[in-house]
């Protein structure tokens, strides 16, 4: 066999193997190299879009955005609520001027004992007076009746609240038990409410805008206390 013959052989079958192993590499480290290649062509791009000397530094949009995702922390999951329902936000409270936070009178329920009554609907407990809300309190001086039938409605009004009260303790909705002059407020004598006893019955008239205005018309439609006859001739 001639030399270079020889060598011609050898040298395919080297190419042959190399070939060969080169398909093998190809088959089994395909994804290496090809993360190789995007690593080489992301810093050769980069390279590339680096502006030379002399040149204005210029971005496009899409770049702009990778770069922000890719320096961004990661936003923890928001937690919705269970129901589905955004959760409303806590109620603020008013501030006063000075910056603290006003919290609102809050009335609660006051024991008075001993009750003086000045008329139907003002109860005086010494120099302090309280007036039964819901109503207008009858004057004690008060005349019912056409003439000649004429009676003392107002201090029959009185009598008859005097007579409910019969000097029991009563419970009134109060702010403090330490008010001045005169305070409008609800009062109970046990669970019966004194306002509602009052108009229910005849011996005050119901206040503008007052709950009690039907109760007292319906007193007044029935003919009681100040729209009816002087008790004392029945």
């Amino acid at each position: 066999m001639r030399p270079a013959a020889f060598i011609t052989g050898i040298t395919g079958m080297a190419v042959v193997a190399g070939l060969l192993l080169a398909g093998e590499a190809r088959l089994g480290g395909g994804t290496a190299g090809e993360e190789t290649a995007s690593a080489e062509e992301t810093v050769t791009a980069a390279a590339d879009a680096a502006p030379k000397a002399g040149e204005r530094a210029t971005m496009s949009d899409d770049g702009a955005e990778m770069i922000a995702r890719s320096v961004e922390p990661t936003a923890p999951p928001s937690q919705a609520p269970s129901d589905g329902v955004a959760p409303k936000p806590a109620p603020q409270q008013a501030e006063t001027p000075a910056g603290e936070t006003a919290s609102p009178a809050t009335k609660k329920a006051v024991e008075l004992a001993r009750p003086m009554v000045d008329n139907a609907g003002i109860l005086s407990f010494g120099e302090r007076r309280l007036q039964i809300a819901g109503i207008v309190p009858t004057p004690v001086d008060r005349i019912c009746g056409p003439a000649g039938r004429q009676w003392p409605c107002g201090m029959m009004a009185k009598t008859a609240l005097r007579l409910l009260l019969r000097n029991r303790s009563v419970s009134c909705d109060l702010e403090t038990v330490e008010w001045k002059e005169t305070v409008t407020t609800a009062c109970r004598l046990g669970t019966e409410d004194l306002g509602s006893w009052l108009a229910e019955n005849g011996w005050a008239e119901a206040a503008v805008g007052s709950p009690l205005t039907a109760a007292a018309e319906k007193a007044r439609q029935a003919g009681k206390g100040l729209y009816g006859d002087d008790p004392r001739r029945n």
